[in-house]
């Protein structure tokens, strides 16, 4: 995997050093220094693997590697706070946990598997679309889906402004009063799958990513949380 350049602050909130707001503040003061020089602008662009963070005169030191893999119930937002007062995912971990960031979003209706690390080359490779890395998802629509509508479905569509194709979508079973199906994408764009069947006119009533390149939603029930081993890390992006 390649180093990416990101925004200083979001480098240490990625890193599990601190808050942006924590940050950006820092950077404001004038108390931050990256490789011994002060930087005054939150968005300057730093490779977190390789430059060396001073806060204060005291080194900062990044945590050691952690992913896990959470089964993100339902009716849970993928974000660190919510306005609106909702539960958020890291409300399902334990405090020493919730510094990680997850990888990509997953509505607050749908449900499976979801990443959680403070690896930013790995949350970069899998987030970047050149990858292609596959998200498998079990989906259910309301009403018959014919053949017709899938073959053109699978063509793909523009909705607002936006070029929508799945890179592999089955039919399991259909009746007049919903479908299920089994869609794969390769890129995470917001809300793809309800968009792609609302331009058929049938709402997406369940919708659970099962797996994630190699890995697969498998051994822990809804809420529930395991680490990544390192030999799956190592097969989800191939170095």
């Amino acid at each position: 995997m390649k180093l990416g350049k990101v925004a200083l602050e979001r480098a240490l909130s990625k890193m599990g050093l601190a808050s942006r707001t924590q940050t950006r503040g820092w950077i404001l003061d004038g108390k931050l220094k990256v490789n011994g020089k002060i930087i005054k602008d939150p968005l300057y662009l730093v490779v977190p693997e390789k430059d060396k963070f001073v806060l204060d005169g005291q080194p900062l030191k990044k945590n050691s590697p952690q992913t896990i893999m959470l089964y993100k119930p339902k009716s849970v937002v993928t974000t660190r706070c919510d306005e609106r007062g909702r539960a958020t995912v890291f409300d399902l971990l334990p405090r020493e946990l919730r510094y990680l960031h997850a990888v990509g979003r997953l509505d607050m209706a749908t449900t499976g598997l979801l990443l959680l690390t403070n690896d930013t080359r790995l949350s970069a490779y899998l987030t970047d679309p050149a990858n292609a890395v596959m998200r498998v998802y079990v989906v259910v629509v309301k009403g018959n889906l014919t053949q017709e509508k899938l073959l053109n479905l699978a063509k793909g569509i523009w909705d607002e402004g936006e070029f929508l194709k799945p890179a592999r979508i089955m039919l399991r079973k259909a009746s007049n009063k919903e479908s299920h199906l089994i869609v794969e994408l390769t890129e995470g764009k917001n809300r793809e799958i309800r968009r792609l069947f609302k331009s058929l006119g049938h709402e997406v009533i369940q919708l659970k990513r099962v797996a994630l390149g190699c890995l697969k939603l498998e051994g822990i029930n809804p809420g529930q949380f395991r680490y990544l081993k390192p030999e799956e890390i190592k097969a989800l992006t191939g170095v």
